[in-house]
């Protein structure tokens, strides 16, 4: 009957089928090699209305494993060494074949951060973020980095194979050239134009799109994620629920989780979680960058003319660029920070974090802590939880949205003494004080005082009122004990490891166990982080502890009372003060400067008419404005609970 059906076969000895198939739905079939075929039962309903029923037409094949219930349809071609799983719909392909040993992208190394190569990060299916920023940024520990690699070559090894997998209900439609590329479950391919040595690790939880006119060579790509619409990217990692799009180029890459990459260019970069690109004029190039938003026009630089492209940068997290906006490589610019205009002179702005970085007429302005007062600076720390659009229960990245940490407050606290000695050095009443090859003015100095200090006060109260509020007490010694940290981890230095807010010295002892040889597979190193992760807010408080008595002189473990009610008072002010700056900051946006260019055909009262109707009738009937009124009342609700509480052992 097949033979009926104009099959053939170069060894119908070779041909293996399940029970229950009918050979009343395979026509126009080539056989060559091994095949096994499952059942064909289900019918596709297609979008219009349209139906097929599974089967095979049209196609040659050729080592092929067949699942239940698949559909494939016009091949041009043939399909070469794979096993399909069930419920795949195939059609309208020229070539899918697997060709000798492959590793479908894992174990290719992508030059980050330095193009001529030193930093290179060898991609792999569950590569994290974490993992990747040791691999990349800890090369003064080659030990590390050759068990690093040992580990992952480990994990390589058991995912290679000389047969391809397509995972079950799976669409591949009107897609050119693919070569040794794994596929998970419930992916779909809808008119890719080449796809050569990768993995798509789509799963029924978080399904992985790729789409029109995409050519990608040597990637791994993570659940929940698409990368669509003409987008070209070789050695590239893209994590879990990222988007890629709009003709977006990108080589030698790595974008974790919750990634946008849209019409631009990215080369050599390190993008951690967040970072966000949408421009055509926008250039990417040898960074690393986290929870970042990249303006039109935004470029760096990291070719000098001398030795080639070498050169590094950092944005730190939460750092972003306006409209064209340009960074000569290598410099280094502090969490939270803005970029305006065009810098050249290699600053380094790291412990200055929350800063404004302006160029004016060549010079590079600094403004320490203004961007603490900034509504979009709270607005971004609002909206990165709420957008994190990872539907995959295994998560890979760490991410700590945490706005104030003992990463940012060491920092502030570092800035505050910097401005001391900038004071110092060149006296109080100086115009302008140069710090990095920067320029800071004296009234951005003062605000910086009190910025910094404002926020310091916040941070150091927020973790205070929760260990109270947390803590069960009767009398003061109680209270005492309970103040005292579980954890000596976290007392000094705090890293951010793209994403992960940690104790350096938790860091380092993970480092060491895998360096070691107690750490013995790229999973475990994943948990090691994950650990690290769950005991942030132990180590927090072991921090602030320490903190707490340096920065107010308040001993907690012989604490008072009045002390502590006293911190609490200073707490609550610092927040409704910090809050009324983003009130005002968030009242220009309703202006009559705002205003400009509502109302069609002019007239005052159509302007402000346009404006309400699109914008609101009042400012304060904002919804981001009303947050923030809501949040001074529950802190200071807050501030009355943990000062009653207290209140009760006197």
């Amino acid at each position: 009957m097949l033979k009926a059906h104009a099959c053939s076969a170069s060894d119908w000895n070779e041909i293996e089928v399940s029970d229950g198939f009918s050979p009343e739905y395979v026509r126009y079939v080539r056989f060559s090699g091994k095949v096994r075929i499952g059942a064909f039962n289900k019918e596709f309903d297609l979008p219009g209305g349209m139906k097929k029923h599974s089967g095979l037409y049209h196609a040659t094949l050729h080592n092929v494993t067949i699942g239940d219930d698949c559909c494939i349809e016009n091949v041009k071609n043939y399909i070469a060494n794979y096993e399909i799983g069930r419920n795949c719909f195939i059609e309208n392909v020229d070539i899918i074949l697997t060709d000798g040993y492959s590793s479908f992208g894992n174990g290719v190394e992508a030059s980050v951060l330095n193009e001529t190569g030193g930093r290179e990060v060898v991609i792999f299916d569950r590569l994290t973020a974490q993992t990747a920023y040791i691999m990349a940024l800890y090369r003064h520990r080659p030990e590390l980095i050759s068990r690093l690699r040992e580990l992952i070559n480990n994990y390589v090894s058991s995912v290679s194979s000389s047969v391809g997998h397509i995972g079950n209900d799976v669409t591949i439609v009107d897609a050119g050239y693919v070569k040794n590329v794994k596929i998970g479950d419930c992916c779909k391919i809808e008119g890719a134009s080449r796809l050569k040595n990768g993995s798509i690790n789509s799963n029924a939880s978080a399904p992985v799109h790729i789409g029109v006119g995409v050519i990608g060579d040597d990637f791994i790509v993570c659940s929940g994620s698409s990368v669509e619409d003409g987008v070209t990217f070789s050695r590239c990692f893209v994590g879990q629920a990222c988007h890629l799009g709009h003709n977006y180029s990108a080589s030698d890459s790595l974008f974790f989780s919750n990634c946008q990459g849209e019409n631009g260019e990215a080369c050599a970069i390190f993008a951690g979680p967040f970072t966000v690109t949408h421009h055509k004029s926008t250039l990417l190039i040898a960074g690393m960058f986290s929870f970042m938003n990249a303006g039109s026009g935004s470029n760096q630089s990291n070719h000098m003319y001398k030795l080639g492209p070498m050169h590094q940068g950092i944005m730190e997290r939460g750092a972003k660029t306006t409209s064209d906006s340009y960074i000569l490589w290598p410099a280094k610019v502090g969490a939270f920070s803005l970029v305006m205009g065009r810098h050249v002179s290699h600053q380094d702005t790291s412990n200055l974090p929350f800063s404004y970085l302006i160029e004016n007429h060549g010079t590079s302005f600094i403004m320490p802590g203004a961007n603490l007062k900034s509504v979009g600076t709270i607005r971004d720390a609002k909206k990165w939880p709420q957008r994190d659009g990872r539907k995959d229960p295994d998560k890979l990245d760490m991410i700590n949205y945490n706005l104030l940490s003992p990463y940012t407050v060491n920092k502030m606290l570092k800035a505050v003494q910097i401005l001391k000695d900038l004071q110092a050095t060149a006296g109080p009443n100086s115009e302008t004080y140069s710090y990095q090859s920067g320029v800071i003015k004296r009234s951005s100095l003062l605000k910086g005082f009190k910025y910094y200090g404002l926020a310091i006060d916040k941070f150091l109260g927020n973790s205070l009122i929760s260990r109270i509020m947390q803590s069960s007490f009767s009398n003061l010694e109680e209270l005492r004990k309970a103040l005292c940290p579980e954890s000596s981890t976290g007392l000094h230095h705090w890293v951010d490891l793209s994403g992960l807010i940690a104790p350096r010295s938790a860091v380092e002892k993970l480092m060491d166990r895998i360096q070691s040889g107690e750490i013995e597979s790229v999973d475990a190193i994943t948990e090691g982080f994950a650990q690290i992760h769950r005991k942030y807010y132990d180590y927090e408080w072991t921090w602030a502890y320490r903190i707490i008595n340096e920065y107010y002189g308040v001993d907690l473990s012989v604490t008072t009372v009045e002390q502590l009610i006293g911190l609490i008072e200073k707490w609550k002010n610092s927040v409704v003060e910090l809050d009324k700056m983003i009130y005002d900051d968030a009242r220009k946006e309703f202006s009559l400067t705002a205003m400009t260019s509502f109302g069609a055909d002019g007239g005052e009262d159509r302007r402000i008419a346009d404006f309400e109707q699109v914008r609101g009738s009042r400012f304060e009937s904002n919804s981001f404005v009303k947050s923030i009124l809501n949040h001074i009342e529950i802190k200071s609700e807050l501030a009355a609970q943990a000062k009653e509480k207290l209140e009760t052992i006197c």
